[in-house]
């Protein structure tokens, strides 16, 4: 079947045959759409979509399964941008941890999204899922001569939690409460300018600097990337790093952010937090010993930046996966 024709009413075909049933919206859920209820023995929570045929879904994701669960599904061909709240788990191909408290970007319509999910952590999640033929002709009704191919837009965000605007959008989305009347409009204001954004935001980091990397710097940075890896719970400072790179401190912190897309404080968090997940869902280690294990002096501290991170305290955490 060619994946363009699946997008109409995909969603919610597949979310029925995979233990979904159709329900009255919460409270707590926009104007408009359809709204599924996740069969009690399977999880808990909702999925709630709104769809304009031929051109764009809202999506929202609240929900959370009983047992770690293994998802694989074609996605149609298209093009989405979403908030992710909470989520745990991993992408299996390519493999990597899913990440929340970010805005990520989705291209489908080539291989089938294949993830692990966690059970018990809820997927909070909010996004907006353009059809090919609707993306084109808005940027190109909007930015004329400038518009360029949008899937190298999308491409640019993959995951970022430098976005504000973006976040903003979309939680507007979750919140709205207007009349029947007044959701159409809405709607489709929102898909509209949410592709504007995107756009802008390509453009900006097109004009900054680019820092160019060399077959060595390379090689060097993946080294580093695995040092740090291997030495997460240590004190690591920025001169020893910048002697095992042989860099510069100044040229260690551009051409560390320019490979892997955050700076060394934030990929030594992500490796600390990701091992503390593993260690709160796999051992009886109490909060402080975690903290300590992956190398943090504080535990309340540690307990916010796991917070940030992964969208519930270390404790709560603990308790939903174990559970």
């Amino acid at each position: 079947m060619n994946m363009r024709n699946k997008n109409n009413g995909y969603y919610k075909e597949l979310f029925q045959n995979a233990g979904f049933r159709p329900c009255k919206a919460p409270k707590n859920f926009p104007s408009g759409g359809d709204c599924f209820e996740v069969l009690p023995e399977i999880g808990s929570g909702y999925y709630w979509y709104y769809e304009v045929p031929e051109q764009y879904n809202i999506k929202i994701h609240d929900f959370s399964f009983k047992e770690d669960t293994v998802l694989k599904m074609d996605v149609p061909e298209c093009l989405s941008i979403t908030w992710y709240e909470s989520i745990s788990g991993e992408e299996l191909n390519p493999y990597r941890n899913l990440k929340c408290k970010v805005i990520k970007s989705f291209l489908g319509g080539n291989e089938p999204f294949h993830a692990l999910i966690h059970r018990n952590i809820p997927i909070r999640s909010i996004g907006i899922e353009y059809q090919p033929d609707f993306f084109h002709q808005i940027l190109k009704d909007s930015f004329g001569s400038a518009y360029e191919n949008p899937e190298t837009a999308f491409k640019c965000i993959d995951e970022t939690a430098d976005f504000p605007e973006m976040k903003k959008l979309l939680w507007d989305i979750w919140k709205y409460k207007g009349s029947a009347s007044a959701t159409v409009l809405f709607y489709d204001a929102k898909a509209r300018e949410a592709l504007s954004l995107i756009f802008e935001h390509h453009r900006k980091l097109n004009i900054k600097a680019k820092t160019v990397l060399s077959s060595t710097d390379v090689e060097l940075l993946n080294s580093l990337g695995l040092y740090i890896n291997d030495h997460y719970a240590d004190k690591i400072s920025i001169e020893s790093l910048a002697r095992i790179a042989c860099m510069g401190t100044t040229k260690l912190k551009s051409a560390f952010k320019a490979y892997y897309g955050m700076t060394i404080a934030e990929y030594l968090q992500k490796v600390r937090i990701d091992h503390a997940e593993h260690l709160l869902a796999y051992t009886n280690l109490p909060v402080s010993q975690v903290a300590k294990a992956v190398g943090y002096v504080s535990s309340g501290h540690f307990a916010k930046l796991f917070s940030e991170a992964k969208g519930l305290s270390p404790l709560n955490y603990r308790k939903a996966f174990q559970k």
